[in-house]
This record gives C-alpha cells, structure tokens and sequence, in this order.
C-alpha cells in the first residue's frame, strides 16, 4: 500500500509503519515520534495531524522499540528485604504486591519482584541496577540502617519506598498513620474500660515499629494512664515474636488486661499464649491488632484491628514512581491529591471493631 508523497510502498509484515504515519500526516518521522513519546516540542497542528493518521491507517507503536529509544525498560523492581518465609505467611506483602502487580499491569509495564536478604545480595542487586536493568525501584519493609535508598537515589534511579526510615526520611514514600493506629486502638481500650493496657511492638529499628510504640503511648497519656515499661514488650511482626513476647508480657505484669499488637500476625501468636494461660478474650484480656488482614478475620474471636489501606498504598506507590519515571522521560502526570506532599504520602487508618475487644 503506498500514500501520495510516501517512500515506504511495503510495510513490513503486514503492519504499518512509522513511515507511512508520516507521509499521512505530511510530517517528519522525527515529528511522528516525538508524538507518540509524549514530547511537549510538537505543535498542536502537527498532534492533530499525526493522530489522524495513526487512527486511519491502525498504527501500533512497538513497545519495545520505544523502550530502546528511550533507554527505557518498561520494567519496575518491587525490593522486600525479607525472607521467602516472611514474605508468603505475611498478609501485608500479599496485599501490597496485589496493589503494585494492579497498577503496573494498568500501566502495561513488568514487575520484577526482588527479595534482598544478605550483604552479598545487596551489592549484587545495585550492580543490576546500575546497568538501568529497570526503569525504577519500589522499597517495602525497609529498617533504620538500610542504605540501599540512598544507593538507589544516588544511582539517579527513581525511587519510592512503602513505608519511612525516620520522620524526617529524604527519600519519596507512601506510609499510612501508625501514630494514629496506636492512638485509636488505646482509646478503644480505654473505652471498654481497660486500664492496664500493655503493647507488643515490632522491631524499634523500623519507624514504622517506633511509631505505633509512640502513638500507644500518646494514646495512654491522652487518657491519664501512666506509663509502665513492664507492659512494653518487642517483637518481629511474626508469630513466633507475637507468642514470645505474649509470655514476657504475663510474666511481669500478670495483671494486664489488654493488648495492643502492632500487627495481626502478633496478634495471633498473642492469642495463642493467652488461651495456653486460660486467659479468655476479650472476657480476661482485650486484644487488637494493625492492618485488619484475613489474620483479623479467621481468628476466634474475630480480632478487632487497625485498618490500613495496604493494597491502595500499593497502588499509590506505584502512580508515584510511575509520574517520577514519566518526569524523567517525558512530561510527568499531575501528582494526585491527598494528605502530605506529592511525592511523600500518609494514608488515613481505620479501627474495626470485632469481638476480641
């Protein structure tokens, strides 16, 4: 098929060419694709033009020619610096890959899910990195004293982490409010009229661990509730954690009436202590946890917990890296609206109350 002023009379196997747009639309290859890029150095006359002709002659792009043109991969790594243990019993990370794999799949682009454990594996994944093997590079369950961010940063590689290291973390993140999380689950307690609440922290070298340990806290004194480091016990967001310290926490203060786990996953290794203990719930012992996951659900009782929009964080994350990488390669999405800046954002919680409490 050949258009009048077009050189190109065979396309090749069978589908047209970038060639024959041109000629179509009485422009430049150049200008053809500096369209279909997304390019701002294009008139509007030759916009119209050329999405005239795209329309009448079917065109596609080639993915992944405009990939190598553009140094691009069209690819995306989701870092999880745990176990492949931690990483399958975990509800949370179930949710957020759901939320991240959604919105990448939206964007047609490839999930490269990348589990980072050791030292070795660490400077293995940056070297990968520094050979622009993917576009950007999405953190979950990031501690206090993990470079790999900054690494990340300093490579010029686009970057958003779920979750923060500190309050004052330099790198973009989505995070939900774990202060408020420990605040509503002690004035929950409170209101059943608990008084000797105690809390069964995660790791204090994850903010997010520090955080919810601050918003009990805060919730306790809020209430004029005295603090008492006997109830204070920490763990490790598993299970194991959960029972373990579940039995610290009976041991120094046999007296306690309620916990505050800061996740579902403790929660139940909680629960199975008490009831070893003959301690029935929520008759003894109050009992809620954070993220409101199946774990929440399934347990009996049914466990009253903190709701965070765990697969919307995934989602979230991922528009966000998605706009810096566009910023990179084009002109970027206007940033969506919501609590915090753009590129730093804190989801609301929300307690459910079942019958554990």
């Amino acid at each position: 098929m050949a258009y009048e002023g077009s050189s190109v009379s065979v396309r090749q196997n069978g589908r047209p060419t970038l060639e024959e747009v041109a000629a179509l639309a009485g422009v430049g290859r150049g200008t053809v694709s500096r369209v279909i890029n997304g390019s701002p150095r294009v008139s509007e006359q030759a916009k119209e033009a050329v999405a005239r002709a795209v329309a009448e002659l079917g065109y596609v792009p080639n993915q992944a020619a405009r990939a190598l043109a553009g140094k691009r991969t069209d690819a995306v790594a989701l870092v999880i610096p745990e176990t492949e243990a931690r990483l399958f019993s975990e509800p949370y990370f179930l949710d957020l890959i759901r939320g991240v794999s959604a919105e990448l799949a939206e964007a047609d682009k490839q999930l490269l899910l990348t589990l980072v454990r050791t030292e070795a594996e660490r400077e293995r994944f940056e070297h990968y990195l520094a050979a622009r093997r993917v576009d950007g590079v999405l953190l979950a369950s990031v501690h206090g004293d993990d470079p790999l961010p900054d690494r990340i940063a300093q490579l010029g590689l686009p970057v958003v982490m779920n979750g923060r290291r500190s309050e004052g973390e330099p790198v973009d993140y989505v995070d939900s409010d774990n202060i408020g999380a420990g605040r509503a689950a002690v004035a929950h307690l409170v209101g059943r009229g608990r008084s000797r609440i105690a809390t069964i922290s995660g790791p204090l070298d994850m903010y997010v661990a520090r955080a919810r340990l601050g918003g009990y806290r805060a919730g306790l004194a809020e209430a004029g509730i005295g603090p008492d480091e006997a109830l204070v016990a920490t763990a490790d967001f598993t299970e194991a954690g959960g029972r373990a310290a579940m039995r610290e926490l009976l041991e120094r203060a046999p007296d306690l009436d309620a916990v505050f786990a800061a996740s579902d996953v403790m929660a139940a290794g909680a629960r199975g202590v008490l009831r070893e203990a003959g301690r029935k719930v929520p008759e003894d012992v109050a009992l809620v946890g954070v993220d409101d996951s199946a774990v929440a659900r399934l347990m009996d009782p049914p466990l009253t917990s903190v709701r965070q929009p765990i697969e919307e964080m995934g989602r979230t994350m991922t528009r966000l890296l998605l706009q810096k990488i566009a910023g990179e390669y084009g002109p970027a999405p206007a940033a969506p609206t919501g609590k915090g800046e753009a590129s730093r954002r804190v989801l609301p919680t929300d307690l459910v109350v079942r019958e554990s409490s």
